[in-house]
C-alpha cells in the first residue's frame, strides 16, 4: 500500500500559501512529516483527512496490490473515511462520559455492528493499556492517557491510513516512550503519517520522512540518507553569548543551543573552518536545521 501525493497546493483566502506543489510517496510503515510550526504540516494532514479542500493536485491511496481498489483521496471522501484513522492535535471529548462509553459511541458512528462492538472496544482499550481506567471519564486522564485514548479511537475499524498530528507534545518522557512503542507496533502493517516539529519523534520511529517548510518539501527520503549527506560537514564550538552575533556574521551557523549557560553552535562547512571548531557527527537536528536554513 502507498499514498501517492502529486503537486498538492493550497492558498487560504488571506493569501497565505500553506502548500506549494507538494509531492510525496508514502509507503506502509511510519512516515515522519517534520517541520516548524506554521510549515504547512497541519494543512496537509487536514487535506488528507478530508477536512478541507486542496486548490490543485492529487492524492491517491494505492491498494491494488492488496486486492483492493485505489482511492482518490480528494474526490472519494467517503471511501477515505472508511479506511482512515485520525488523531488531530486537539480532539474534543464529552466531559462526563467514560472512556468505554465514548469508544462505544465512536464505534457506532464508524458503523461497527452492535454484535461485535463490545469486543472491539474492549480489545482497543487493552491494546492501548487503558483497560483498568476504562470507566473513568476521558477528561480526567493525564496527557499521555488521553493520547493513548486518541490512538484507540483512531484504530476503530482497522484503518489502512492513520494520521497523527503532533502526538507527543507535552508528554513526559515515560508517556512519550509508551506512545513510541504503541505507534511502532501500529505502523508495521499500515501507513502511519506522523506530523511533528519534534526531531526525536522522527528519529525514534520513522524509516522514511519528509521535511516541509513554507508549504514546500525540502527533503524526502530515509533519515539515514539525509545524515550521510552531512557526513564530515558539521562542526561545533562552545562560545560566549556575547560572541554569538560575531560568529553568525562569519559562519554558516545552522543551530545554536545553550549548554550550562553557554551557546554551543553547529556550523556547516565542507572543510575544517579552524578557529577552534571541532568535527562532530551529524544528527537529525542538523539535517532539519540545515534544510530549513538552506530554504531561508
Amino acid at each position: 500500500m502507498q499514498l501517492t501525493i502529486r503537486n498538492l497546493s493550497k492558498t487560504y483566502p488571506n493569501g497565505v500559501q500553506a502548500l506549494n506543489d507538494v509531492s510525496l510517496d508514502i509507503p506502509t510503515g511510519m512516515y515522519g512529516l517534520l517541520g516548524p510550526n506554521g510549515a504547512g504540516k497541519s494543512t496537509l494532514m487536514r487535506t488528507l483527512a478530508t477536512l478541507q479542500e486542496a486548490d490543485s493536485g492529487s492524492a491517491v491511496l494505492q491498494s491494488a496490490a492488496d486486492g483492493g481498489v485505489d482511492i482518490d483521496v480528494l474526490k472519494n471522501k467517503d471511501a477515505v473515511r472508511n479506511t482512515l484513522g485520525y488523531l488531530p492535535q486537539e480532539f474534543g471529548i464529552y466531559p462526563r462520559i467514560s472512556a468505554v462509553d465514548m469508544l462505544d459511541h465512536l464505534a457506532t458512528l464508524k458503523g461497527i455492528p452492535s454484535g461485535s462492538r463490545k469486543a472491539v472496544v474492549n480489545a482497543l482499550l487493552q491494546r492501548v493499556n487503558l483497560w483498568d481506567h476504562r470507566k473513568k471519564s476521558v477528561s480526567s486522564y493525564s496527557g499521555g492517557m488521553r493520547q493513548r485514548f486518541g490512538i484507540a479511537q483512531a484504530l476503530i475499524g482497522d484503518p489502512k491510513l492513520i494520521i497523527v498530528d503532533e502526538p507527543t507534545a507535552g508528554l513526559d518522557p515515560g508517556e512519550r516512550n509508551r506512545f513510541y512503542n504503541l505507534l511502532s507496533e501500529i505502523g508495521e502493517n499500515v501507513i502511519v503519517i506522523l506530523s511533528t516539529h519534534i526531531v526525536d519523534d522522527v528519529r525514534e520511529l520513522c524509516s522514511n520522512m519528509a521535511i516541509i517548510n513554507g508549504g514546500q518539501v525540502l527533503y524526502a527520503g530515509a533519515p539515514d540518507t539525509a545524515l550521510k549527506q552531512l557526513e564530515g560537514k558539521i562542526w561545533e564550538k562552545s562560545i560566549t553569548k556575547a560572541e554569538l552575533d560575531d560568529y553568525q556574521s562569519r559562519y554558516q551557523i545552522i543551530s545554536s543551543k545553550l549548554v550550562a549557560g553557554k551557546p554551543i553552535i553547529h556550523v556547516y562547512s565542507d572543510t575544517d573552518p579552524g578557529d577552534g571548531f571541532q568535527h562532530t557527527a551529524a544528527g537529525l537536528e542538523d539535517v532539519f536545521f540545515s534544510k530549513i536554513n538552506e530554504k531561508n
